[in-house]
């Protein structure tokens, strides 16, 4: 299989679901297709954003099947892979393989707080049992691990790995990793907070892998290409600037609850989360649809901004 080098705005999908609770795959098809149509390079499935960590084992390999069916030649879908333990992880990525999937993204376990010596050697076990293209997502604040970049440096040399998002607050881990210039797509968590967009991007980053595209997906796409030019850092700028009122708010709570509830309200097929997790109130969600018509989102996408009665109803 080919090494892909992603770059642009790598989207990490919500999961919808139907009113009974079950998964929603008209809806899914429908999100795809949006995604594809503004401007999104590639997505991710069963990531955080994706509620992955409440599907049911049945639910994620049925995910995978029906989904890598709706898949395009311009959009590539990678999906959420990392399961308790490294057989648990293999047999996943083998499934997500067979099934068609494009390529699957992969963090450390969660929970168990391993080392960064045992989570380095786990990459490379799940790396030699597929020929899957891999992505991995460094992100200690959810699942305690965090690699220096030694250890991603010495990972990127497997051939299949291509992609590496970073979400920490650490703007010399993206510059080492870029100085070095592995042969993979270089990427960053789009969290004003953590504040890597601008210093991934202007360091010579591939783009963003984010979840604030499912609500704007064209304006994710155009401050997450790379810089060749001038005017893509002018575009970069003044859309980064633009949209930091959205990107705030769709990190205001534990992902995915402020997007997904967001979704929603704006007619999207989301439907709800998956209990333990709730959506927005009524004062919180008003903000993001005030959002939403300051930047003209509602008239650009055809969202419909429901009253906020209908929205707590």
């Amino acid at each position: 299989m080919p090494k892909q080098k992603i770059t642009g705005s790598f989207v990490a999908l919500i999961t919808p679901f139907n009113k009974d609770g079950s998964v929603d795959f008209a809806a899914f098809q429908t999100l795809l297709r949006f995604q594809e149509q503004h401007g999104t390079k590639a997505v991710l499935i069963m990531g955080s954003t994706g509620e992955t960590s409440m599907l049911s084992p049945e639910e994620k390999k049925k995910i995978i099947v029906e989904t890598a069916k709706m898949k395009s030649a311009k959009m590539p879908i990678f999906f959420g892979c990392t399961g308790n333990n490294t057989e648990s992880t293999i047999a996943s990525v083998r499934f997500a393989r067979d099934n068609g999937a494009d390529g699957a993204i992969l963090a450390a376990p969660a929970y168990i707080c391993a080392s960064e010596a045992d989570i380095e050697r786990f990459f490379l076990d799940v790396a030699d049992a597929s020929d899957l293209p891999l992505g991995i997502y460094n992100n200690p604040p959810r699942v305690k691990t965090d690699l220096h970049w030694d250890n991603l440096l010495r990972l990127f040399r497997h051939e299949n790995y291509v992609v590496h998002k970073e979400s920490t607050a650490r703007v010399a881990q993206v510059a080492q990793v870029l100085a070095a210039k592995p042969d993979v797509a270089v990427m960053c968590c789009d969290s004003p907070n953590l504040g890597l967009v601008v210093p991934t991007m202007s360091l010579g980053g591939h783009g963003t892998a984010n979840m604030t595209g499912n609500v704007a997906p064209a304006e994710m796409a155009a401050l997450s290409q790379p810089w060749s030019s001038y005017q893509d850092a002018e575009t970069f700028r003044r859309t980064y600037l633009k949209l930091l009122p959205l990107l705030h708010f769709t990190y205001s709570a534990i992902n995915p609850v402020a997007v997904k509830s967001l979704m929603k309200a704006l007619g999207m097929p989301a439907g709800d989360l998956r209990k333990p997790l709730t959506g927005l109130d009524a004062e919180a969600l008003g903000k993001g649809l005030r959002i939403v018509a300051d930047l003209g989102l509602d008239k650009a996408y055809g969202y419909r901004l429901k009253a906020l009665a209908a929205v707590a109803a």
